[in-house]
């Protein structure tokens, strides 16, 4: 295709805008870019499923771990209330559910929500969570240092591919509280 393009890291055959292939993301993250400003800095890079693990995808496509990052969901919990909410660490640093999370939430316990859960109510596939497209109203909460980074790689919304964004951008996503030390 004409409109590939050299991404910033990384040993990647198949790189394009992310708004020329919204074809290949799933719905929720599609739609998401359409609608977002930012969506003209965000790349789409190809890449095989079953390298999609952090370790993995990091070896086999040379992205630095401290230049990718995991988002997770989170299940908050305070009665008989549960809030899901969504974390976005570089690859390389641990998110403090236990802590810094679960006390920025207002929460009494918060966990890693169920792969059943995050799947259900995102529409992506585990192993491929991206903040881009999380439901409407999910808190979403990213690591300063995340949002240092000049680009990072983060999930697709599918194993398949990922998405390498500007780190500000990420910041200016809906629901967003930047943290200093969500992880360490």
């Amino acid at each position: 295709m004409s409109d590939q393009v050299r991404p910033p890291f990384g040993h990647f055959t198949d790189v394009h805008p992310a708004l020329a292939v919204l074809d290949r993301l799933p719905a929720p993250v599609a739609g998401a870019l359409k609608g977002w400003d930012a969506a003209d800095s965000v790349l789409y890079a190809d890449s095989d499923p079953a390298h999609a693990d952090t370790a993995v995808f990091a070896e086999t496509y040379g992205v630095p771990l401290e230049a990718s990052a995991n988002c997770v969901v989170i299940a908050a919990k305070r009665g008989g209330a549960v809030t899901l909410a969504a974390c976005l660490a570089r690859a390389d640093m641990r998110i403090d559910v236990n802590a810094t999370v679960r006390k920025h939430l207002g929460a009494r316990k918060a966990s890693f929500a169920p792969m059943a859960t995050a799947v259900a109510e995102t529409g992506m596939e585990y192993g491929g969570i991206t903040p881009i497209g999380l439901p409407a109203g999910w808190p979403l909460l990213i690591d300063r240092a995340v949002a240092d980074l000049p680009h990072v790689l983060i999930g697709s919304g599918a194993r398949r591919g990922k998405l390498i964004v500007p780190g500000r951008e990420l910041s200016r996503l809906p629901g967003v509280e930047v943290l200093e030390g969500l992880a360490g």
